[in-house]
């Protein structure tokens, strides 16, 4: 299977890329903001959070703006890629049911134009940290791992979310208010660590993957702490296993894909 799928990979690669400019240009094609827009987008959510949780309740976080937009920013690319990849398939009726792709590269597209839209964002970011002066350390270098990690993890449940969202109509449904569930169970606006108490702290910090990778991220962004590399390199062992038994999965029902759509 491993050798099927870098062959796929390698002959699929640049198809991947090219489709998801395209369909980073057909997003702004009519809009009179353009790419703007990947910009104003979490920045405004940015400042309706800060203004909230920062001067409505009194939020004591230090570089509170920062530490928003670096949740907005990763919860983005794990919601929206999950919610795309349930109905992936279906939406892309048209090329599944004409011509032989591997399934989860239709998966890749979306996390690529995810993924371009998240880098923007960290630009954003690093022009935030200058602003408000943060001091910075060589621990900002392990947000490449925690990206790796965040990458890996999304991969592998996105390959289960297309595999199911084939044939569980209302998926989509119910993955909705999971998210919305986790969502204010990651901490986008508060820390889970400093917020819950202990034990739950720790099982929710600890155990919900994209709450760890946001606190791991701001503690090598902004607060020039090492994140637990223990539980990271434990978090990308389990999204390979995940992204693997996801990818078996699509491989050994793929056939049976166009006959459902």
């Amino acid at each position: 299977m491993f050798k099927r799928f870098m062959d796929d990979m390698k002959k699929y690669w640049m198809y991947a890329v090219y489709s998801s400019k395209a369909q980073l240009k057909s997003e702004i094609a009519n809009s009179y903001l353009n790419w703007l827009w990947w910009i104003l987008d979490p920045l405004c959510f940015m400042l309706i959070y800060v203004f909230m949780f920062g001067y409505v309740f009194k939020s004591s976080e230090q570089y509170f703006a920062i530490f928003v937009f670096i949740g907005i920013t990763m919860w983005d690319f794990f919601n929206k890629t999950l919610i795309q990849s349930v109905k992936v398939i279906k939406n892309n009726k048209a090329i599944v049911s004409k011509v032989y792709i591997p399934k989860f590269i239709l998966l890749i597209i979306k996390m690529g134009v995810n993924g371009f839209k998240m880098f923007i964002s960290l630009l954003i970011v690093v022009a935030m940290l200058a602003v408000w002066r943060v001091p910075i350390t060589w621990n900002i270098l392990f947000f490449i791992p925690i990206l790796l990690t965040l990458f890996v993890v999304v991969f592998g449940l996105g390959c289960f979310f297309l595999h199911y969202g084939v044939f569980v109509e209302d998926l989509s449904n119910v993955l909705n208010i999971a998210l919305r569930l986790l969502f204010y169970l990651t901490g986008v606006f508060w820390s889970v660590m400093d917020r819950l108490p202990a034990p739950y702290n720790s099982y929710i910090g600890k155990g919900n993957p994209i709450a760890f990778l946001l606190t791991a991220m701001r503690d090598c962004v902004i607060y020039e702490k090492t994140p637990d590399l223990p539980l990271l390199l434990i978090w990308f062992l389990i999204g390979l296993v995940i992204s693997i038994l996801g990818v078996r999965k699509i491989y050994k029902n793929e056939n049976s894909y166009v006959k459902v759509i």
